[in-house]
């Protein structure tokens, strides 16, 4: 295997800082440093390169798995995470890499212009090296998303699912979209930590915006109103739809002891009955 020259390093020392110029002009001109400060940029240009000058003074190789590159793999995954928030694209953030490649080569063609051959080989090296850098970033990257991903999924699933107070003692959950395993543990969540806030004795699970309910999804439900019976509140299902209705009693559904009611009025009239509350109509 071929490896980095002595003087492919002297290359890059001597020419860094016309590299560095060349560099964000590539950068510029690609459009990847669109909506980002120049001043932030050309910091991480310039502590890149220096970082990449590091590993190979450490004679470090491609494997950037070893201790070598420590600070250069820390680094890129602190601009993984970054792009990442700035909803910037995996080509966009290994592009900050990849652009680097024509400033490099440029200069080595100059340093090694009487050897041929062996400005073939450290092209090679050099080019397998920036390639693993920039897969390592894409790798970054992706993981970094996902986290970004997750967490926008959590927080739209607690927005999905606000809790209520229709009246004193009384909670209302409307829940609208499908209810899954993960949504239900937030349900479950959310609505037992209001109970405890707000001492409520009923809680009122809404379903009318809930599109189909199958087994699972029944399931679901019941284990939410045992959780809440378990904390001393009543529980009344409402949004009970002729269609909902009847998919119930094809399954075979046992919602026996669970009260339902067709709308969330009849359901808030029923707690408000419950708790011993009587609204009459003004005259």
């Amino acid at each position: 295997m071929a490896a980095l020259q002595t003087s492919t390093l002297e290359a890059i020392q001597n020419n860094q800082a016309q590299l560095l110029v060349d560099w964000y002009a590539g950068l510029d001109a690609s459009g990847a440093t669109r909506n980002l400060k120049e001043h932030e940029i050309k910091q991480e240009t310039s502590q890149f390169l220096q970082l990449i000058i590091n590993g190979l003074k450490d004679g470090a190789d491609r494997n950037l798995s070893t201790a070598a590159w420590d600070d250069i793999r820390l680094f890129l995954e602190k601009l993984s995470r970054s792009r990442a928030l700035l909803g910037r694209d995996s080509q966009q953030t290994a592009s900050f890499i990849f652009a680097l490649k024509g400033p490099l080569f440029a200069a080595l063609q100059n340093h090694y212009q009487d050897n041929p051959a062996l400005l073939a080989e450290q092209l090679l090296e050099i080019s397998e090296l920036l390639d693993n850098l920039g897969l390592h970033t894409i790798r970054t990257f992706q993981k970094s998303r996902e986290e970004v991903i997750k967490r926008q999924q959590e927080e739209l699933l607690e927005l999905s699912t606000p809790v209520v107070k229709l009246w004193d003692g009384v909670l209302a959950l409307p829940m609208i979209g499908t209810l899954d395993s993960q949504r239900t543990q937030v349900v479950m969540e959310s609505l037992l930590q209001r109970i405890v806030d707000t001492g409520s004795e009923i809680a009122i699970i809404d379903i009318t915006g809930v599109p189909t309910v199958d087994t699972l999804v029944a399931q679901h439900l019941l284990k939410t109103v045992t959780a809440i019976r378990l904390m001393g509140a009543d529980c009344i299902i409402s949004g009970v739809r002729p269609q909902i209705a009847q998919t119930i009693v094809h399954l075979g559904l046992d919602l026996q002891g669970v009260v339902t009611k067709a709308n969330l009025a009849d359901a808030l009239k029923l707690a408000l009955t419950r708790l011993g509350v009587t609204i009459g109509k003004s005259v």
